[in-house]
């Protein structure tokens, strides 16, 4: 499906990956609700574009927020085909440190956004579409979350984060499987080393040693990236349940 047509909900939309995904199907004619905590960042966002954007203040881990925020976007569409999750958080620590025990509600908050927040998008988005009409290729909507090559190779420090992301692995498949009946795909990407918020605060030299450790490009890839495999896999109805990874051959130590 050309993002002429989309009308999608993104994650996280206000800044980051997903703010890539939002400008790439903005400049292409599409529409987007924005879903994400950061209020007075999504509304400046939408103001710039009245006519394709729109903001749902939403808590990703909240079940009322999340159904609230897509039922909005159909109302305000008429639609939904495409569904894009990208808001998470980082969740660095480890499990015994010198300051002691990882509290359990940092390890749980951690799940909460992550993983219950890409089961509650998921919910939302395919609720809404198994009521499209398909289109001539039998397609209703595409589904796509933001996994980590943490998944696979999770650093120290990581434990949280990389079973957030590993979970978000393991549901692409079963999740086509299931709304293949309604010609709904879902996938995931899996990025390297990207420019986020998240790795705003990383000091240089350790940013200058991430770099290193990527074969090829040696450095970190962009939100127009990360936008671009988002485009991909809505265009190309043969990628489904199966997960992309975005890394420059980059593998964690």
């Amino acid at each position: 499906m050309s993002f002429k047509n989309t009308r999608a909900v993104v994650s996280g939309g206000a800044s980051g990956l997903g703010l890539g995904v939002v400008n790439r199907i903005v400049s292409q004619g599409g529409k987007v609700a924005i879903l994400d905590i950061n209020q007075q960042q999504g509304e400046q966002i939408a103001a710039t574009y009245p006519e394709q954007i729109i903001f749902c203040k939403t808590d990703i881990s909240k079940e009322q927020d999340v159904d609230t925020a897509v039922d909005n976007a159909v109302e305000n569409f008429g639609y939904i085909n495409l569904a894009v999750g990208c808001a998470g958080i980082l969740g660095a620590g480890k499990i015994i440190s010198k300051k002691g025990s990882m509290p359990v509600e940092y390890f749980q908050k951690v799940v909460d956004i992550n993983l219950i927040g890409t089961f509650l998008l998921t919910r939302a988005a395919a609720r809404h579409m198994q009521e499209n009409r398909p289109d001539k290729n039998s397609e209703s909507g595409v589904i796509i979350h933001t996994a980590s090559i943490a998944a696979y190779e999770g650093q120290l420090g990581q434990v949280a984060y990389s079973a957030t992301k590993a979970a978000i692995v393991g549901m692409m498949l079963p999740l086509a499987r299931e709304f293949a009946k309604s010609g709904i795909r879902c996938m995931a990407i899996a990025p390297g080393m990207f420019e986020t918020p998240m790795m705003a605060n990383v000091p240089e030299e350790i940013r200058k040693s991430l770099s290193a450790g990527i074969p090829f490009p040696s450095r970190f890839g962009t939100s127009e990236e990360f936008a671009k495999m988002v485009e991909q896999i809505n265009d190309n109805q043969m990628l489904n349940g199966s997960v992309i990874r975005l890394d420059g051959a980059a593998r964690l130590q």
